[in-house]
């Protein structure tokens, strides 16, 4: 089966998903997982001209058991403009890619994300974030409002939830690996910061804010991963030794609003922190004992939900923002101060959640630069931030039924996780 046109079938079963036992979400979650698996069971069925009278008539049966209407279009996911007789030739395009080189693959082909690998349930919450750990395609770590934290296996067969870690009272708002990917920050609405011990699955500290605030995110610093980075709800940046579980002298800072977003450079003497007033403050880390000093600000106009850094082909650093007045903005970063300069804006759908955001990991031998952002319209953008200003969108994955918040990639780019407030997670794999 096409793979667009597979992506079409599950993203409208997706989207009646909602109307389906509204009474008995365990049977909505089970019903969606069995319709991806019946999907890849039947991946090689390449009638194209059945596969789209199958995709109006199933249509049309749904919006008549529902009643509700749905506008559904019968074309590639893809937003690029392609010839007209590319859909008749869908099965001979699909080998004539597998015969080419990477170089020659044009950038939507490359990021052709429509085949679900896999869908994971075990929060009943929204999962706020999904992050895959560091060059290990296996491991994704969910964080959940439920109050817990789900570490996946992905590369299983078949993959599976392997392990949960519970230690917040409330919600989860943050997580970040470390680099060997043997330790696990998180913390949560309840104001505490925990360290976990991945290969024992057991807990090795709980620090709580020194401002008995909920805290709303938190990094490792990246070259010390004794040190760690958080913001709380009371406008405070804070640096924590996790090690001591002590918050160093001089390392407290503050910005305003709720910290939000953290994001570091790959030196972790510089990072960036954002608040819910649409503000972003580039911050100094000097010497061992984690000392902080402001450096610029700017302002967005939006809610900044999420932060993103990349050293983006070692042309010019540049830090991605998700910001919740439906904007996706690339800042420059146009000095060793961390100054922003607004180098483009796109339009995504983001007003009241926190809708993430990155880079994607591999941008070499690329035609082009691009980024993945979720959506409040269910879906998940990608976007090229090298093309064509009027048409960015160079993919749109269409398989959540609720607004999509957490995006991952693998280190290799051969799988994407999304959540949304659901609670789902979808893994999706290279088509």
């Amino acid at each position: 089966m096409a793979a667009a046109f597979q992506q079409q079938i599950f993203a409208l079963d997706a989207r009646f998903n909602a109307y389906r036992a509204p009474g008995n979400p365990n049977f909505k979650t089970l019903y969606i997982r069995r319709r991806s698996q019946l999907l890849r069971e039947n991946a090689k069925f390449k009638d194209i001209e059945t596969i789209k009278k199958y995709i109006l008539i199933r249509s049309q049966l749904l919006q008549r058991r529902y009643g509700v209407q749905d506008n559904i279009s019968i074309s590639s996911s893809s937003s690029r403009q392609r010839s007209s007789s590319k859909a008749s030739l869908a099965i001979d395009e699909s080998i004539t890619i597998n015969a080419k080189k990477k170089n020659d693959l044009t950038i939507s082909e490359n990021y052709a994300f429509s085949g679900v690998h896999h869908i994971f349930d075990q929060h009943s919450e929204q999962v706020s974030i999904v992050k895959f750990a560091n060059n290990d395609r296996s491991k994704l770590c969910c964080a959940s409002n439920d109050g817990t934290v789900s570490v996946c296996d992905v590369t299983a067969s078949p993959p599976r939830v392997a392990f949960i870690l519970e230690g917040h009272s409330k919600a989860v708002t943050g997580c970040d690996w470390s680099a060997s990917n043997d330790l696990l920050v998180t913390c949560g609405a309840d104001g505490v910061l925990v360290l976990w011990d991945i290969p024992r699955r057991r807990q090795l500290r709980s620090v709580r804010d020194q401002l008995q605030s909920p805290l709303l995110c938190c990094v490792f610093q990246p070259v010390n991963n004794n040190m760690v980075i958080a913001g709380n709800a009371r406008g405070m940046v804070e640096v924590l030794n996790v090690s001591t579980g002590i918050y160093p002298r001089g390392g407290s800072s503050i910005l305003g609003g709720r910290v939000t977003s953290i994001a570091c450079e790959s030196s972790g003497r510089m990072f960036w922190a954002a608040n819910d007033k649409g503000v972003i403050v580039s911050y100094l880390m000097s010497g061992a004992g984690g000392s902080l000093s402001k450096l610029r600000r700017c302002c967005v106009g939006g809610a900044v939900s999420c932060l993103s850094w990349s050293p983006w082909l070692a042309r010019h650093p540049a830090l991605l923002v998700s910001a919740a007045n439906d904007s996706l903005l690339l800042f420059r970063i146009s000095d060793r101060e961390g100054s922003l300069s607004l180098k483009k804006r796109y339009d995504i759908a983001h007003r009241s959640h926190g809708v993430q955001s990155t880079f994607c990991p591999i941008m070499s031998f690329r035609r082009g630069v691009c980024v993945v952002s979720g959506a409040e319209d269910a879906c998940v953008y990608f976007l090229d931030i090298e093309g064509h200003a009027e048409q960015p969108v160079v993919n749109k994955l269409q398989g959540h039924a609720h607004a999509v918040l957490g995006v991952s990639f693998s280190y290799d780019e051969s799988l994407l996780a999304t959540s949304d407030v659901s609670g789902l997670v979808i893994i999706w794999r290279r088509s």
